[in-house]
């Protein structure tokens, strides 16, 4: 069975001081048995990266350009990430969506560069409440994941994490059942089974929402690898709830 995969996303929150007490509560204390990455703001990669060296806490970063270098200013290469041992990168967030206006196709063409540079894609797909209520989840899930198979080949799509986020449970208080997610997980886990050569062993993440007393449930679904998790993740204690829960859910 493979591991769990618990990643915070920090957003735009943070500074030195709060990331140091974050980062002292959270190291030592993180179970063994769940893989787990913190993904801090640009400004502090360097910071995070030192205090997590030699922990078993994987660093993150948030966004990356999808050019390798050039007149291209406030973007982040994937070399620059890669000098800050980055391991893994968000791509296609739905804020970056919504916000920046980032299209489907640029989305992919980011986790390319990504897989380019050693660094893993977390690759964040999802559907607006709109979209919801309109009975069209799987037809926008299907676009963006299509958008992804028109840029990678099969070996590259097989090691890209994808990330599961219903925009409308997005820090609104609103959760997700767990009926919902499972339905949307087993669509993305089928939809892999005709593009790649290995769809179990992907890993597909879930985030909305995600707090201590839900974790169980959401990770002990069939198709559920991990969470992608963002106000949560800011709480040492409840991040590290969130990964102990990932790993009672593996080891039953």
């Amino acid at each position: 069975m493979k591991r769990k995969l618990v990643v915070g996303n920090w957003k735009m929150n943070g500074d030195r001081a709060r990331n140091s007490a974050l980062l002292d509560q959270l190291l030592g204390a993180v179970p063994a048995g769940v893989d787990c990455a913190v993904c801090p703001p640009f400004p502090y990669l360097s910071q995070v990266g030192e205090i997590l060296r030699g922990s078993d806490v994987a660093l993150g970063a948030q966004d990356v350009s999808e050019f390798p270098d050039g007149a291209y200013t406030g973007d982040v290469s994937i070399t620059m990430l890669g000098d800050f041992g980055v391991r893994f990168v968000i791509v296609g967030h739905s804020e970056r969506r919504a916000l920046h206006g980032e299209s489907d196709v640029l989305v992919a063409r980011k986790a390319g560069v990504a897989l380019e540079g050693g660094v893993i894609p977390i690759v964040c797909i999802g559907e607006t409440l709109a979209e919801r209520e309109s009975g069209v989840t799987e037809q926008v899930l299907l676009r963006q994941l299509d958008a992804l198979a028109a840029t990678l080949s099969p070996e590259a799509l097989q090691r890209i994490v994808l990330a599961y986020e219903p925009v409308w449970a997005i820090g609104s208080g609103r959760a997700a059942t767990v009926e919902q997610v499972q339905a949307v997980l087993g669509f993305v886990r089928r939809w892999l089974g005709g593009h790649v050569s290995a769809p179990e062993r992907s890993r597909i993440l879930y985030g909305g929402s995600v707090k201590p007393e839900t974790a169980g449930g959401l990770f002990g679904l069939p198709d559920a690898d991990g969470g992608l998790i963002g106000g949560a993740s800011l709480d040492a204690q409840s991040f590290v709830e969130i990964c102990r829960a990932a790993t009672v859910v593996q080891g039953s």
